[in-house]
């Protein structure tokens, strides 16, 4: 098991970490479902792998790629 396979992140550091604001992840994370999520209690928690994982997925070659087209 990798060993920051678990390191858990806050909604402002997971923001930080892929560059994006805050309320983007907050508006994903509730309409749009692209990002795993943990939640203990009332706190929202994001794993780096996950994030990782995210990043991947979103790469394209061009712009008129569809989602999901590289392998």
């Amino acid at each position: 098991m990798n060993e920051h396979q678990f390191f858990l992140l806050t909604t402002r550091e997971a923001a930080a970490y892929l560059r994006l604001s805050v309320s983007w992840l907050n508006h994903d994370r509730v309409c749009q479902g692209r990002i795993p999520f943990i939640r203990i209690g009332r706190l929202i928690r994001y794993r780096k792998a996950d994030l990782d994982e995210f990043i991947r997925s979103s790469q394209r070659h061009s712009t008129s790629d569809p989602a999901g087209a590289m392998q």
